[in-house]
């Protein structure tokens, strides 16, 4: 069976305006107001929370470091927690496209960088959790992406075989996810980055999930 496996924050649903708006209520505890923009920064809300927190801390000034990340970082955390579903919205055309993958026997599942309860409370707020058969985060194996540990494990759990699978994604970290793996990768364009994910090398390009029948065709076979 044909196995597609799909990273969450950038590329089943827009994230970044609650990953920001969490990252900013630290900086707005600490009394340094909104360091990082909602538009301007998107990319970095998809690096994550520590990625985010570490580029207001240097545009704070070099009063704050590493240490400060990692004491604002669970703050951040419950932060998000509490509005993880505010401003987040799925891509268009994600649910009739799994849908359709579904209907004709491909096993579809999720492999994250995002806490493994964070993210099972997000596609369920979300309303697609029943559509997944396999959901492995950031801290469901002791490694995660770009190791290959979790998307293995997304795969075996969804039913099927890493040799039949391939990784949807819109990072370097899904890029070099799939490598590791061994695997075809097919990266989203329109993420904060464009077209210019190409430059990534990965086995095809998603611009609309209109087009995500063909990309798994492209590179499983029919």
């Amino acid at each position: 069976m044909r196995t597609v496996i799909f990273d969450l924050d950038g590329t089943l649903a827009d994230t970044s305006g609650d990953l920001i708006a969490a990252a900013n209520s630290c900086f707005d505890g600490l009394g340094l107001g909104a360091l990082l923009d909602p538009v301007a920064d998107q990319a970095a809300a998809f690096k994550g929370g520590r990625a985010m927190l570490s580029l207001g801390f240097e545009r704070a000034g070099p009063t704050y470091g590493p240490a400060d990340v990692e004491t604002q970082f669970p703050i951040f955390l419950q932060a998000y927690a509490d509005a993880i579903d505010v401003q987040t919205t799925l891509y268009p055309g994600v649910v009739d496209a799994i849908e359709r993958l579904r209907s004709g026997g491909v096993l579809v599942g999720v492999c994250t960088n995002k806490p493994e309860g964070l993210a099972e409370t997000l596609l369920a707020r979300l309303g697609v959790r029943g559509l997944f058969g396999s959901m492995i985060g950031a801290d469901t194996l002791p490694t995660r992406k770009p190791d290959p540990a979790p998307y293995v494990a997304s795969v075996q759990q969804a039913g099927g075989e890493v040799a039949r699978s391939i990784l949807i994604g819109d990072t370097i970290t899904d890029r070099d996810t799939a490598r590791a793996a061994g695997v075809p990768c097919a990266l989203v364009t329109f993420g904060p980055d464009g077209r210019d994910v190409a430059e990534l090398e990965p086995e095809a390009l998603l611009d609309h999930y209109d087009h995500l029948d063909d990309v798994v065709v492209r590179l499983l076979g029919a």
